[in-house]
């Protein structure tokens, strides 16, 4: 039986850092900026036995937006429906219900997200991004 948590407390952040560093999205990421990231992010940690296994962190004002990041089951894991768990975990969390605007990128986990509703962009002519390098 899995634990989902947004305490931050049980957070274990070697393995988050252990396994953003292998991803597409978040290589190169140091120890110092996954903290960072958790500290202004809520968070939901998966636990195992006590065993941090999943991972997903939300960028939100709490009220009109958010964003979802880092989202991962460790591959040792997957398959056992606990990203389908994590999400749910998320979509229910009280502190999130007046969001109306929830965004993500992912190049690879479209299967997933779609069965929670998200979308491609309706009108992509009004997305802008800015990326530094």
């Amino acid at each position: 039986m899995i634990v989902i948590s947004t305490d931050k407390s049980r957070l274990q952040i070697n393995v988050i850092h252990q396994f953003l560093t292998t991803t597409y999205w978040a290589k190169g990421r140091t120890l110092q900026e996954v903290t960072k990231t958790i500290e202004n992010c809520l968070c939901f940690g998966v636990y195992l036995n006590e065993k941090q296994i999943g991972f997903a962190r939300i960028a939100t004002d709490y009220v009109v937006f958010a964003y979802l990041m880092d989202v991962f089951i460790l591959p040792e894991h997957r398959g056992k429906g606990y990203s389908k768990a994590l999400m749910q975990e998320i979509h229910q969390e009280p502190q999130l219900k007046t969001c109306k605007v929830w965004m993500l990128k992912t190049a690879d986990a479209h299967g997933l997200y779609k069965q929670f509703g998200y979308t491609d962009l309706k009108n992509p002519e009004k997305v802008m991004e800015r990326i530094l390098k």
